[in-house]
């Protein structure tokens, strides 16, 4: 089993990586001047107890791989990438390889699943970073993350119990889950904060729009007949495995949207967290205002470029109010 981790940035780096490391045969597929940094000097992976450099293989486009047998395609990029991603799967002839989506939300197995026969989910809790070419960060040590791996929609088989054990043997937890969308609807739940983080700075994931937003996902997800695990569950599952630490003397950074603004990357995953939880409320009777309007002022202040964290909690639940 070949990995093609399609999106090398924090989440794809730091598991390809580890793959990597343990023996495992890797392909990564990034872009622009990440990619010319991981070509011309390998792969960075900095963790609380130190970095490593990977020479790991790397293209800047499915057409580049040599596709084989038995290789697997892990989907690592934001869910607005992936769209796009499918159709270059397409075009470079890879369109009966098995996707496994590493990523939040849960849109894109429900995409993948339009082109591709095996397609499966994945739960990440992985605390990491991608802020500078060629280098990533993984916050958690020694388990740098949790990655459980099942068919969609439902269901276990070969290729997710093989991808799990292969995450286990690199040193993330990883168990092959039959009811894995279940687990990443509590993920999604988690993450509609995302946006609220990156607008207003790491203490607005608790702030009142974040817990209004929550609620709203809960609302909308019973209402839709939506199954999720519990709170209990969830922290049972994720045990003590996940320990963020710092990593030299710099603070960590935010999350996955957070990065996004730094980044001034134009773009942010909101259409797909905080976006998701609008369109069930939408489809099934539940308003969504808080939801509503962290989507929106997550993708103006993408678009126009904001740093994160320049607009005030306050004022954002003023508009909310309004």
């Amino acid at each position: 089993m070949r990995f093609v981790i399609y999106g090398a940035g924090a989440i794809g780096g730091v598991l390809g990586g580890r793959l990597f490391e343990y023996g495992r045969d890797v392909v990564l597929i990034a872009r622009g001047v990440h990619f010319e940094a991981l070509r011309t000097e390998g792969l960075r992976v900095e963790t609380p107890v130190g970095a490593d450099l990977f020479a790991v293989p790397v293209v800047d486009h499915p057409t580049a791989v040599d596709w084989r047998e038995g290789d697997v395609v892990v989907l690592a990029m934001k869910t607005q990438d992936t769209a796009a991603a499918l159709g270059a799967l397409a075009a470079a002839g890879a369109a009966d390889a098995p996707v496994v989506c590493a990523q939040n939300g849960v849109e894109s197995e429900r995409m993948a699943a339009r082109s591709h026969e095996r397609v499966y989910g994945v739960c990440v809790m992985c605390p990491a970073a991608h802020l500078r070419p060629g280098v990533v960060q993984a916050y958690s040590a020694p388990v740098p993350g949790m990655f459980d791996v099942g068919r969609y929609p439902v269901g276990t088989d070969a290729i997710a119990v093989a991808v799990a054990e292969a995450f286990r043997a690199a040193t993330f937890h990883a168990e092959a889950q039959p009811d894995i969308m279940r687990w990443k609807y509590t993920k999604l739940l988690m993450n509609l904060g995302n946006a609220a983080e990156a607008l207003c700075g790491p203490s607005a994931r608790v702030s009142e729009v974040a817990s209004l937003a929550r609620r709203e996902g809960i609302a909308a997800l019973e209402a839709a007949g939506i199954a999720f695990a519990s709170d209990e569950e969830f922290s049972a599952r994720r045990g003590d495995h996940i320990r963020p630490q710092a990593i030299g003397d710099g603070p960590r950074p935010g999350g996955s949207s957070w990065q996004s603004l730094e980044r001034r990357s134009g773009r942010i995953e909101a259409d797909y967290l905080n976006g998701e939880i609008a369109l069930l409320g939408r489809l099934h009777g539940v308003p969504t205002p808080a939801n509503n309007l962290l989507q929106r002022a997550a993708n103006e202040a993408a678009r126009l470029g904001r740093a994160p964290g320049a607009t005030s909690a306050d004022d954002l639940l003023a508009a909310l109010r309004s």
